[in-house]
């Protein structure tokens, strides 16, 4: 977990900031994971610094949902309409 930090630190995606008033913190957590090899073997440990979504409320915490997932198709056509149009 302390390399994760550190990496949010050294890639400047985490800021503080001050709370404005009459509003409420969401808490994190971390997940961790471990990865295996093909002979079950621990390559490595994973962890991730996620948000506490469940606590949140909709037009309160937030106004619009945004995932940066594109599908493959998505990417399939857009490639293939880059490509006729050079």
């Amino acid at each position: 977990m302390e390399e994760k930090l550190k990496s949010i630190r050294v890639n400047n995606t985490w800021s503080l900031a001050d709370l404005p008033q009459d509003e409420h913190a969401i808490g994190l957590k971390c997940v961790y994971k471990v990865k295996r090899d093909e002979n079950d073997a621990i390559v490595k440990y994973k962890a991730r610094l996620v948000a506490k979504g469940y606590v949140q409320c909709p037009s309160i915490d937030f106004e619009e949902v945004f995932a940066p997932v594109a599908r493959l198709e998505s990417v399939r056509l857009l490639l293939a309409i880059a490509a006729h149009f050079g």
